[in-house]
Parts: structure tokens; C-alpha cells; sequence
């Protein structure tokens, strides 16, 4: 899908808060996974994305394409199936990337936790994640869920973004301290 512009955000906020009053905190990660897995299934297939942004396709075809997309994500909570077709009904099927995104931001906060992305030059094991996830979450005071990326100019170690926080381990940074230090 393609992204909505700025002014659409305090709508998605909306839609978003809207949902996560009605989910509840139980089944509100739940839906916050649903709601990245379908938005990945939207944009991953121009043809669905095309009929989810697209006036020229009748609510009743938006109606059967988000059906059969329904289904293929499995059991989901009625509230979240009926704020789906809530979406289609209202024509803002469009803004479910924004949504997603600022649900799942709702929803973390919620349960006190944030999200952050670790970059290393190799894929790093589980367990060295989760080790990651123990030592930052007792850093910060809050439960900490990272993403993996891999970025072969790290050269070794690791950098990893919490928020506005970097914690940058990775010898590229400390050969670029080095080389400023012999400079000065």
C-alpha cells in the first residue's frame, strides 16, 4: 500500500485508539500481529493493494477481497474482523498501514514495552537476541523487543536503537573514535 500523507495520521490515530479501547488489553498484541501480518499481505501484492486504494473497485469487491484475507490470517477476534469491514464501509481501508503502525505503538505503550532495532554484520543467533532484549529491558525499566537487521559495513559487534537511545558497540564506531582521536 502506498503510504497516506501526513494530514491522514491524526485519522489513523483515531481508528487506532478506537480499536485498542474496544480490543482490551488481552487480545490487544494479538491484534497488533494481525494487523502487521495484513498490512505485509497488502503491500506484498500490488493487486490487493490496488483494489484496497483504488475508487474505481465497489465496496461489495473490497468487502470479498478483505473476507478472503480475513481468512487467511487465521482465527482473529471479532472486534478486529468487524473494524476491518468498518474500514471498507467508510472507505478508509487505505489508511491500515497508519493504523497498524500507531496501534502497534498504542499497544506497546499499554503494556510498557518499546520496540528497537539491532544492527550487526552477521544474523545473530536467538539467544543472543533474547540476552540482548534481558540486558536492555533491565537498562531501561521496560520490556524491550528487538528487531534483527544485518549490515555488512558494522564490520563486528553490534548497534542497537531504543527509541531516541543508540547504543553503538560495532568497530566501525569505535575505528571512526580512533581515527578522530589520532587527528586531534
Amino acid at each position: 500500500m502506498r503510504r497516506t500523507p501526513m494530514v491522514n495520521v491524526s485519522i489513523a490515530r483515531r481508528y487506532a485508539r478506537a480499536l485498542l479501547e474496544a480490543a482490551g488489553d488481552s487480545a490487544a498484541l494479538g491484534i497488533a500481529d494481525q494487523l502487521g501480518t495484513l498490512v505485509a499481505l497488502i503491500g506484498n501484492n500490488p493487486d490487493i493493494a490496488d483494489i484496497a486504494v483504488n475508487p474505481a473497485y465497489s465496496r461489495s469487491q473490497r468487502q470479498g477481497v478483505l473476507e478472503g484475507l480475513i481468512r487467511l490470517l487465521g482465527p482473529t477476534s471479532p472486534t478486529l474482523g468487524n473494524f476491518l469491514r468498518l474500514l471498507v464501509e467508510r472507505h478508509r481501508l487505505v489508511l491500515l498501514p497508519d493504523i497498524a503502525r500507531v496501534y502497534r505503538d498504542m499497544a506497546d505503550a499499554r503494556a510498557g514495552r518499546v520496540r528497537g532495532t539491532v544492527v550487526s554484520a552477521v544474523e545473530l543467533d536467538s539467544g543472543a537476541v533474547k540476552q540482548l532484549e534481558k540486558t536492555l529491558s533491565q537498562l531501561l525499566d521496560k520490556q524491550v523487543v528487538l528487531d534483527t537487521r544485518v549490515d555488512q559495513t558494522v564490520l563486528g559487534g553490534v548497534s542497537t536503537q531504543v527509541g531516541s537511545v543508540v547504543f553503538d558497540g560495532t568497530l566501525r564506531s569505535q575505528l571512526d573514535d580512533l581515527k578522530r582521536t589520532l587527528q586531534s
